[in-house]
């Protein structure tokens, strides 16, 4: 495990969603405020709290937007390349946790009672795991 891994988990540990958790480690790397990271990367957690994509990937597919999105409308070489990008780490990502969603992570919906209790028993191994493969997938790929 890397070292940005570990600063993931322990923000996860801290009470930070996995989606900020992943995204603040690498702030510095790419000029961006912890306290803007925090906020605009807060609502992406629990998969949007829908269940959908996992909060780990999408904290990582901002990072990869610092390093790769386009700054410019008509960049479309600049998102073509971020897209590939993106496409490569779901594809890791989904290689070493199973799946991509919260739902299939978890094996329950988020976005219900029931299914948050089980969340909340479950994150202790799953989002933890998540987080650090998020984590350590963009280092081993230079992010």
């Amino acid at each position: 495990m890397g070292n940005k891994s570990e600063l993931a988990a322990g923000q996860l540990e801290g009470g930070f969603t996995c989606s900020t958790s992943v995204l603040l480690p690498f702030c510095e790397d790419y000029d961006l405020d912890t306290d803007t990271a925090a906020r605009l990367s807060c609502g992406f957690g629990g998969g949007c709290s829908s269940g959908e994509l996992c909060g780990a990937a999408a904290g990582a597919v901002m990072v990869i937007g610092l390093k790769h999105g386009q700054e410019s409308a008509g960049d479309a070489a600049a998102k073509a390349n971020c897209r590939g990008h993106v496409t490569a780490f779901l594809e890791k990502f989904k290689e070493k946790n199973g799946a991509l969603t919260c739902r299939d992570l978890l094996g329950c919906d988020t976005s219900t009672e029931e299914g948050f209790a089980i969340y909340q028993q479950k994150r202790g191994v799953v989002c933890f795991g998540a987080v650090r493969s998020a984590a350590d997938i963009l280092e081993e790929s230079g992010f």
